[in-house]
């Protein structure tokens, strides 16, 4: 009689599951990082579009005398550019001063996590993550805020 017995090709059951532990580990550290990283990149670019609207407001006034008639071009009301609905990560507003001589431009972040900006004529530039501390008649970040 010849037994040959030919070597057990494959994975145990074990093995499997240590493997799918690694990657799950891999994940739960990854996605958040991730995640963190991309809110970063987000609120570069608010900070970015809101200082090219200030931009646009002073060539506005430097034509004008007066901020009087100015407002936020449509494309870069919303962040990404043309987004809408859920895309929308950040909406931009124009608060103009009652003179005509003052601006307060705010971005509210549509995600909580991430920092909403008010930036203004008289150099202000602060963020919060909480939108409802961001007050633009008193030009204040309220608590928590950081500045710019």
């Amino acid at each position: 009689m010849n037994l040959n017995i030919s070597p057990v090709k494959g994975f145990t059951l074990v093995e499997l599951m240590v493997v799918v532990v690694i990657v799950a580990i891999f994940a739960a550290v990854a996605i958040p990082s991730y995640q963190a990283t991309v809110r970063r990149g987000q609120a570069a670019q608010a900070q970015d579009q809101l200082q090219q609207i200030a931009m646009m407001l002073d060539k506005h006034k430097s034509r004008n005398f007066s901020y009087e008639g100015a407002n936020v071009p449509t494309d870069l009301r919303v962040l990404p550019k043309g987004a809408t609905g859920t895309a929308v990560k950040y909406n931009f507003v124009l608060v103009p001063g009652a003179t005509g001589q003052t601006w307060v431009v705010t971005a509210e972040s549509q995600d909580t996590r991430n920092f909403s900006f008010l930036m203004s004529s008289t150099g202000l530039r602060c963020k919060n993550k909480t939108w409802a501390n961001i007050n633009t008649t008193t030009m204040t970040c309220g608590a928590g805020h950081e500045e710019w």
